[in-house]
């Protein structure tokens, strides 16, 4: 037992290597003398605590994480106990105070980023083009520009982060956006519009993953696309909210002489603005950092603190490996770059949000198209954002259940494929306003697989440095693809956008076929890495685990989650 305690199931992530710490999730269970046909399926197989699944019961490995954590200097090193226990009843509690504490306000910050980066579309509907003297094409360039910027700075946002600290990085953000978000309120032509365009995605770029490293400090691997899912349900929920707003605050056309998408911007401005300042008094750096002059008492007893880090530790001892205000250095980054085992999710992640792009951005356009008013569009746009948070939450939960990535997010473009070609070919579209509303708030209605996505790539990065790489990549991806996505609908288009409609189908069966490729993909890896390590003996085994310098998914005892 002392020697199978270094590894974990063939099916599951790498266990502890004794130079360069990479464990996942998944590490857990011990080594069974032969994997079973489930455990090869790529299924992660975790379950809550138990005292079976501590990868720390062997004292050899217990000591060789200590001095890891001793030697990164983690900030939580001195609540790490290999021997404590607790029941499951215990640590719910402590997840149920996870998720007030640190999951709500995460949601609430995602909606300081929601409003600033969405109310351009409820802006439009109130003819800020006109005002302004703007085309659609500007208002393609506007959306192109500010993803451009997003992506610049996803990657040097995260750099940043993890240098010093995301519970610092991330309220200077939505202080600053809200700053040029509130600044919109003097737009004055193209050149005032695309400059705060890009200045908004330069402060914005990177806060996804910069929250998700933030959140991963709290949460395990399991529960952390759970998490995810209520994250991105705020975008619906902000959605609805600030459609209401754009009801009230575009009532306000005429007062001061201003149009009524100038006080759109300069109150949801002030809000968001709001939300940024709380923020630094409402992220604690981890677990053992909650206590402070405002907060003398902390958010944990001793022992809540000891299982909240604990757990963290026991499902991906990676985690404590660098410590929250440490630099991911160049080597580290390349690492990451070249780890082609990924790409395939960044692929997906490219190409998976353009079918659905053009018609959520130009829903208001649409509306006001079918001679909807300004306010009655943006109060119909909230049908589409309920729809949105339920299957949203169904197809996460249905994830988390079937313990199924790729088939049940592929559920995502089977929904939008009959749309769109029904946008493209129904002899309807425009003539009919009520059943052409209908189809937009079906297609806008679309499963969202972000959050499954996302958690997968943290997943299959199997390392802390890694994985807050690989976290910037994949957003990087789905911003290019959303760069795309803003030339589909063309002016020359309009109104049916035939050309553009025929494109996104086109696209959509793509997505297809490129998740079926990354199921295969990652089950023939898995494969063929237990080919070569069912052939090795016991000892060639031990040898691996204690000289390999690999890290991360390049490790033969890591299996791909898919």
């Amino acid at each position: 037992m002392a020697k199978e305690a270094l590894f974990t199931d063939t099916s599951k992530a790498s266990g502890l290597d004794l130079d360069s710490p990479s464990p996942t999730p998944n590490q857990t269970k011990e080594r069974q003398p032969t994997p079973s046909t489930s455990e090869l399926s790529g299924s992660d197989g975790e379950r809550g605590y138990d005292t079976e699944k501590n990868p720390f019961a062997n004292p050899a490995v217990a000591e060789h994480w200590r001095e890891v954590y001793e030697k990164s200097q983690y900030e939580c090193r001195h609540v790490y106990d290999p021997t404590l226990t607790w029941t499951d009843e215990e640590e719910k509690r402590i997840i149920r105070k996870l998720d007030w504490r640190i999951c709500l306000w995460a949601c609430v910050m995602f909606f300081a980023l929601q409003v600033d980066r969405g109310n351009l579309s409820q802006a439009v509907s109130d003819n800020m083009l006109d005002d302004l003297g703007l085309t659609t094409n500007d208002y393609n360039d506007g959306n192109s520009i500010f993803r451009l910027s997003f992506l610049l700075a996803e990657l040097p946002s995260q750099l940043v982060s993890k240098k010093i600290g995301p519970d610092r990085w991330i309220p200077i953000q939505i202080v600053l956006w809200s700053v040029v978000a509130v600044s919109q309120c003097a737009l004055t032509g193209r050149t005032s519009f695309l400059a705060t365009r890009s200045l908004l995605g330069l402060l914005e770029g990177g806060f996804i993953p910069d929250i998700v490293l933030w959140l991963s400090y709290f949460y395990t691997s399991r529960e952390l696309p759970v998490r995810l899912s209520f994250f991105w349900t705020s975008l619906s929920v902000t959605g609805i909210i600030t459609s209401l707003l754009a009801f009230a605050l575009l009532h306000l056309r005429g007062v001061n002489g201003w149009g009524g998408w100038r006080w759109l911007f300069l109150v949801e401005g002030i809000i968001t603005l709001a939300v940024g300042l709380v923020s630094f008094f409402m992220m604690p750096a981890s677990a053992v950092q909650t206590k402070s002059w405002f907060r003398p008492n902390g958010w944990f007893t001793d022992r809540e603190l000891g299982i909240v880090v604990n757990r963290v530790l026991r499902d991906d001892p990676s985690k404590g490996d660098m410590h929250n205000r440490q630099a991911i250095t160049f080597r580290r980054l390349w690492q990451a770059l070249k780890d082609y085992d990924l790409w395939p999710l960044y692929i997906i992640g490219l190409i998976e949000f353009i079918p659905s792009t053009p018609p959520t951005q130009y829903i208001t356009l649409t509306l006001r198209s079918l001679g909807f008013n300004p306010f009655t569009t943006n109060l119909l746009t909230i049908p589409y954002n309920v729809f949105h948070i339920i299957n949203l939450l169904l197809l996460t939960q249905l994830s988390e259940r079937l313990n199924e990535r790729a088939y049940v997010a592929l559920l995502q473009p089977l929904w939008t494929l009959p749309c769109l070609i029904a946008l493209r070919w129904w002899p309807g579209v425009i003539v009919d306003k009520w059943g052409t509303y209908a189809l937009v708030t079906v297609l806008t209605s679309y499963p969202y697989a972000h959050a499954i996505l996302v958690g997968w790539t943290s997943r299959n990065s199997n390392n802390v440095g890694v994985r807050s790489v690989s976290a910037a990549l994949y957003n990087m991806a789905v911003q290019t693809g959303s760069i795309t996505a803003s030339y589909i609908y063309q002016e020359r288009d309009k109104p049916l956008y035939k050309t553009g409609n025929q494109n996104l189908v086109i696209i959509n069966v793509l997505v297809i076929f490129v998740f079926l490729f990354t199921k295969f993909y990652y089950v023939w890896r898995n494969k063929q890495r237990d080919r070569v390590w069912n052939a090795m003996s016991e000892d060639e085994r031990i040898a691996y685990a204690k000289n390999t310098t690999l890290t991360g998914s390049r490790r033969l005892d890591f299996r791909f989650a898919h």
